[in-house]
C-alpha cells in the first residue's frame, strides 16, 4: 500500500503553473487513450509529489470539449498520482456565490453530451458508484486551503456540466438554477466519473469569475470581465495549492475510492475483450497484482 502523497493538480482556465515546486521537469507520458492536453509537470513540495497538468494545453490551445479527458486521466494514473485536484473557472448561478469567491464543488448535474464519458464499453463492462462523485477528505484539505491562501469559500457546491464551448441562453441558465445548480462550467464532466473509474479521489475548486446569464438587470457573461477575475483567482489558486500541501499528514491512509472498482466489473474473465483490458493496463493496474 502507498502510503505517499501524490497529487495531481490539473489546472484549468486562469492556472497555468505551480509555484514554489521543486525538482520541475516537464515529462511527456504516453496514454493508449491518445494524447494528453500537455507533458505533465513533475516535481515536489517537501515530501509530496505533484503532477501538474494543463487542462487546455500551455498557452489554453484546447476547447473545452475538445479535451482528451480520457488520455488526462490516464496519464495521471500512469504518472503516479494518489489523488487528484482540479481548478476551473465557472460562473456563478447563485447570487450568493460572488465573483471572486471560490466553490468547492460536492455534486454533478452533467449536461455534457459529446465526450467519451468511460474507459469500460463493450468487451469490459463496469459500473461505478457515483453517486458521491468527489472525495470529501481532499475537498475539506481543498476548502481549508483556498482559505488560508485568503480566498472566500463556498463549500458543497452543485457543478453544472454543459457542453460549450458557447455560454448559456438565458432560458438554460434559469432553468440550471431551477435545478439546484450553483455554479456552471465546461470540463468537470466527464473528468470526475473518469477519476471515479480510475480509483482516484478527485475534488474540484470553482473559480468563481462571473455571474452567469440569469440575472436579467445587467450584461450577459463577457470574456474581457471574466479575465480579469482570472488573474486575481489563480494567484490565489496557487497560494492556496501550497498550503493544500503543507496541511496534508504526513502519511495518506487509504480512501475507499481508492478501491471504486472492487465488485464494479461485469464482464465474466473469460468474455474480457482483451485488446480493452490491455488498454486500461494503468486503471486495472491494482487488480492484476
Amino acid at each position: 500500500m502507498n502510503t505517499q502523497w501524490t497529487i495531481g493538480i490539473i489546472g484549468g482556465s486562469g492556472l497555468y503553473a505551480i509555484d514554489g515546486l521543486e525538482d520541475a521537469e516537464w515529462r511527456s507520458v504516453a496514454s493508449p487513450w491518445g494524447t494528453p492536453s500537455d507533458d505533465i509537470l513533475f516535481g515536489r513540495i517537501g515530501d509530496v509529489g505533484l503532477r501538474f497538468l494543463p487542462r487546455h494545453g500551455r498557452g489554453h490551445r484546447i476547447a473545452p470539449h475538445d479535451i482528451p479527458v480520457r488520455a488526462n486521466i490516464d496519464a495521471l494514473k500512469r504518472a503516479g498520482c494518489t489523488d487528484l485536484l482540479a481548478l476551473s473557472s465557472v460562473g456563478s448561478l447563485q447570487e450568493e456565490v460572488a465573483p471572486g469567491q471560490f466553490a468547492i464543488v460536492n455534486q454533478f448535474i452533467d449536461r455534457t453530451v459529446t465526450r467519451p464519458a468511460s474507459f469500460f464499453g463493450t468487451g469490459l463492462v463496469a459500473h461505478v458508484s457515483l453517486a458521491d462523485p468527489v472525495c470529501e477528505r481532499l475537498s475539506a484539505f481543498a476548502a481549508a486551503a483556498v482559505q488560508a491562501a485568503g480566498g472566500r469559500v463556498t463549500e458543497g457546491a452543485t457543478y453544472l456540466a454543459m457542453e460549450g464551448p458557447q455560454f448559456s441562453t438565458r432560458a438554460e441558465s434559469l432553468m440550471y438554477r431551477a435545478w439546484g445548480g450553483d455554479v456552471i462550467g465546461m470540463t468537470g464532466m466527464p473528468e470526475a466519473r473518469l477519476a471515479r473509474e480510475a480509483e482516484l479521489p478527485y475534488a474540484l475548486v470553482g473559480m468563481v469569475t462571473d455571474y452567469d446569464c440569469w440575472r436579467e438587470d445587467e450584461a450577459a457573461v463577457d470574456v474581457n470581465a471574466i479575465l480579469s477575475h482570472m488573474a486575481a483567482n489563480g494567484a490565489i489558486a496557487r497560494a492556496a495549492v501550497k498550503a493544500l500541501v503543507a496541511s496534508l499528514p504526513a502519511e495518506r491512509t487509504p480512501s475507499p475510492i481508492d478501491t471504486a472498482l472492487d465488485g464494479a466489473i461485469i464482464t465474466a474473465s473469460m468474455a474480457r475483450d482483451p485488446a480493452l483490458v490491455e488498454r486500461n493496463a494503468a486503471i486495472l493496474s491494482r487488480l492484476k497484482r
